[in-house]
């Protein structure tokens, strides 16, 4: 379970801070959802996500202004009572004297933001989707290829980085070399970043550590990109001849990564194959067979006919 400090979240949105006092130091969300607590201030609270963030929108504070000021403050006090992580007044709406009341018994956190709610629910969502999402780290080398996410993997030693270079060269973009943090924002999308650490440098054997970033220029790199496609590069075996490669591309191969398929191109590797254009004509087939081409298959329908 990776958590989202409630700090982090006042910084990315440009919270007010309506309760200075309470102390932000040690709290953090573990859910990726959120709650518009519009039934619990009605009285109901069956099945209610407590831990989740609090939004309150014009819904919520227009049912709390109808409110008698008893009934508002039964409310809310049921509402606080259950220590919810924090909440979010949208649309720079009043801050009712109770909230305060009951956030500083309960040590709950207010903040509000000017924003309409609609816009800051989804933005919110998705920050919480990205930063709390399931991760791996893998090895490889991460390249942006006509805007395809090429995740390049294979033996150490087998040029992974070298690829990757000349690909920078060619004009693509790099993202991560050796190590590529790979993150399921949603079902059916994965993102790949770079650690920190090692962010815009590719590791040479034999000359060692270059910083892409400053031999190349910003143009050079990208912060992360969704993994489209994956090419895994192997030694050509020799005794099979490469009789065992696909040569027409009908034979789809995937490998799951976070329980997502991803489409998979094995490429041998040997002296005078030139892996930075084949690379180049994986990324442009894959995103051409999403458009609805598939080349292959055409020319096996021709030999069929």
């Amino acid at each position: 379970m990776y958590s989202a400090e409630l700090a982090k979240i006042v910084e990315a949105f440009q919270l007010e801070n309506i309760l200075p006092e309470i102390s932000l130091e040690g709290r953090a969300v573990k859910k990726r959802e959120i709650n518009r607590p519009a039934l619990q201030l009605a009285g109901y609270y069956k099945s209610f996500d407590h831990d989740r963030l609090q939004v309150i929108g014009r819904v919520e504070h227009g049912y709390l202004s109808s409110l008698s000021e008893t009934a508002r403050r039964e409310a809310l006090y049921n509402l606080f009572s259950y220590r919810v992580p924090c909440l979010i007044i949208c649309k720079g709406q009043e801050v009712f004297p109770e909230m305060l009341e009951y956030a500083r018994e309960f040590d709950v956190p207010v903040f509000r933001t000017e924003q309409l709610t609609t816009d800051f629910t989804a933005e919110l969502l998705f920050w919480l989707r990205e930063e709390l999402a399931d991760r791996v780290m893998l090895h490889g080398v991460l390249v942006d290829i006509y805007g395809e996410g090429v995740l390049i993997t294979g033996a150490s030693g087998i040029g992974k980085s070298e690829t990757a270079l000349e690909l920078i060269k060619r004009g693509h973009r790099l993202v991560a070399d050796d190590a590529v943090e790979i993150k399921k924002i949603a079902d059916r999308r994965l993102t790949g970043s770079c650690p920190e650490i090692i962010r815009y440098l590719i590791e040479l054997r034999g000359i060692g550590i270059i910083n892409v970033k400053e031999l190349f220029g910003v143009g050079s790199v990208i912060s992360k990109k969704t993994i489209d496609l994956v090419i895994k590069l192997e030694f050509w075996d020799e005794g099979a001849c490469g009789a065992h490669y696909d040569r027409l591309g009908l034979n789809e191969e995937y490998i799951e990564i976070l329980g997502n398929k991803v489409q998979l191109n094995t490429i041998p590797v040997r002296p005078g194959r030139n892996i930075a254009m084949i690379c180049e004509s994986a990324a442009m087939a894959n995103r051409q067979k999403k458009m609805g081409k598939n080349t292959a298959q055409e020319f096996a329908n021709r030999i069929g006919k």
